[in-house]
């Protein structure tokens, strides 16, 4: 199928929805001091962006460019992933993610599974052995909160008349969620139960795969 033709886009977020665990959460419990800043504190009280929190977190430890590489093994995309992609493919569904996270790991886990996806998220590099998150500003998507505005992306491809689904788990997942339909919202985790508390419909999973099933149908 030509990528012209595909008018179904499946829009999911990375860390914790298509990877089983979270870099930002494994960063904390094994990378970052316990006396240092408490900036999803800070975050929460409304004092620092999202961005900021997680620039600041991961620029805080000079685990180096090695020390960071060893640690993405920790990390895991879904068995037979490119095959998943694949049989999404054939039925029309186009991936695509959105993260609050950053390029750097991203793209490296993905090349790791010799895969290639339009990925929107934060810039970032190695300074001084530190992960140095940036504004994407050259992104259509780009927001000073997260980096990167999900539901925006959402609303690009529903500007064009697609189908889209959205996959996601955390606190910057809620807005695009609600832009879907219910039989295209797929939630785990925090998105889950804030859905749940505002009686919101969506699907529940617990693995990448199980979303691909239900969009195969």
């Amino acid at each position: 199928m030509k990528a012209q033709s595909i008018r179904r886009t499946f829009v999911t977020d990375f860390d914790g929805t298509l990877t089983r665990q979270d870099f930002y959460n494994l960063f904390l419990e094994q990378l970052y001091p316990a006396d240092a800043p408490d900036q999803w504190a800070a975050f929460c009280a409304g004092k620092i962006t999202h961005f900021e929190c997680l620039r600041n977190i991961y620029a805080h430890v000079p685990v180096g460019e090695e020390g960071l590489e060893r640690f993405l093994e920790q990390i895991e995309l879904p068995p037979n992933f490119p095959t998943l992609l694949a049989s999404l493919h054939t039925v029309g569904w186009e991936v695509v993610i959105a993260s609050a996270g950053s390029r750097w790991y991203i793209e490296r886990l993905l090349a790791r599974e010799r895969v290639s996806l339009p990925v929107h998220t934060n810039h970032g590099r190695i300074v001084d052995g530190r992960l140095v998150m940036e504004l994407p500003t050259d992104s259509p998507f780009v927001h000073p909160h997260a980096g990167i505005d999900k539901a925006a992306v959402v609303r690009h491809y529903l500007d064009r008349g697609h189908e889209v689904a959205f996959a996601g788990d955390g606190i910057t997942d809620i807005p695009p969620a609600l832009l879907v339909p219910p039989h295209r919202r797929f939630a785990t985790g925090y998105l889950a139960a804030r859905l749940t508390e505002r009686g919101e419909r969506f699907s529940r999973f617990e693995d990448w795969s199980e979303i691909v099933t239900e969009l195969l149908k």
